[in-house]
């Protein structure tokens, strides 16, 4: 049986080029960048020209960029950077009920600490109201933290629209931008963006390795210590091998971007599609309007996510759901509750597809196939 990865925003496969790239680096130049010997100017020589590769691709300077072990350090790095760094000015921060993780820990640790984090709400498209946030910024606010394009079901936030707002304010504006980059075109300065994290592994580049953009005049208090590295902000020997794939990732990223687009916009409709053939009962959760093109989340009536997983999987077919699996149990999604509220069965029974540069229109159309086969089989048993 042939498998389907359907699972790209979980993490993606790496390309070919960047393996390349990465096993060269491994294997030609294993110098400590912060050495003054050739061997140190050659995976300094590297160092130099990715990180100008990965500035380019947002307008940013070479300053500006952050090497960081992925999106997770980005994150707590911005955030905790930040609010260190400006705790003199105000101790209220701005984020909402759907971030990752690693933004929403970032911000429960730091209530624990003295700060007050007001999370916006979002509608059911999962997106927040402008309106709200204007009425929860404070002058003692020091930091907005939300997310540009949500992991689970791809709705993208109004981002220039909240940076716009901050122009003449003290808040630094931090998004995590971990899965639309790559996807969405990002301009910081015309988006008049201060910090904003990515992570390598989700545009087909190793694991272990991302950035955070700092905008050139905004404090940030080092996350770790040790030596000098990253211009003081980040200690650490750098990661060359990684950061060389990072670079290379980012240029077919870059290159290939709309014709991606156009691909996984085609997948959604065929997915739909079928399952509108096939007569299954399905609703899409997110924005159709304001959507990341590779993330598809759906709502199938009547079914419960555990045993979706489990039966498409067997099928062949890897995809995933926002709930959190812990000691056996898998809780509802946070983003999907933040949504629809916690009565409603949309957390108990959505699917998140997501696609990547390896995927084809026939599995596509064999996963949506799959899809609408073992839903059937799974409502029978209930009708039954």
């Amino acid at each position: 049986m042939e498998k389907i990865y359907l699972d790209h925003a979980a993490t993606s496969p790496m390309h070919p080029d960047v393996i390349e790239k990465y096993a060269q680096a491994m294997k030609n130049t294993f110098g400590n960048p912060s050495s003054i010997h050739s061997f140190g100017r050659e995976a300094r020589h590297i160092l130099d020209e990715s990180r100008a590769a990965v500035a380019r691709s947002i307008n940013a300077t070479e300053n500006e960029i952050i090497f960081t072990s992925g999106g997770t350090e980005a994150d707590n790095l911005a955030i905790m950077g930040i609010v260190q760094a400006n705790s003199h000015k105000g101790r209220h921060i701005i984020s909402t009920v759907i971030e990752h993780h690693a933004v929403l820990h970032s911000c429960q640790s730091l209530e624990k600490q003295g700060y007050e984090v007001t999370y916006l709400p979002v509608n059911s498209d999962g997106r927040i109201a402008i309106e709200d946030f204007q009425r929860e910024l404070r002058d003692d606010t020091i930091l907005v933290t939300i997310m540009y394009g949500n992991n689970e079901v791809g709705t993208i936030q109004p981002i220039k629209e909240i940076a716009g707002l901050l122009k003449d304010h003290q808040a630094a504006f931090h998004t995590d931008a971990v899965q639309a980059y790559g996807m969405e075109k990002i301009d910081v300065k015309e988006m008049d963006i201060d910090l904003l994290s990515v992570s390598a592994h989700k545009i087909n580049g190793p694991k272990g390795i991302g950035f955070l953009y700092a905008k050139d005049g905004i404090k940030l208090a080092p996350y770790s210590f040790g030596g000098e590295q990253e211009r003081k902000r980040r200690a650490g020997t750098e990661n060359v091998p990684g950061i060389a794939a990072f670079a290379e990732a980012v240029r077919i990223s870059q290159s290939t971007a709309e014709e991606k687009r156009k691909k996984y916009e085609d997948f959604k409709r065929t997915l739909s599609q079928i399952l509108d053939e096939e007569d299954v009962k399905f609703a899409i959760n997110g924005s159709e309007e304001y959507a990341l093109p590779h993330v598809l989340n759906i709502s199938f009536e009547g079914t419960q996510v555990e045993a979706m997983l489990v039966n498409l999987d067997l099928a062949g077919v890897a995809v995933s759901s926002g709930s959190a699996c812990t000691a056996g149990s898998i809780d509802p999604s946070h983003v999907l509750v933040a949504m629809f509220g916690k009565e409603s069965d949309r957390p108990k029974n959505s699917i998140r597809f997501s696609f990547g540069f390896t995927n084809t229109d026939e599995e596509i159309e064999r996963a949506a196939r799959e899809t609408a086969k073992i839903i059937k089989k799974l409502t029978a048993k209930v009708i039954s």
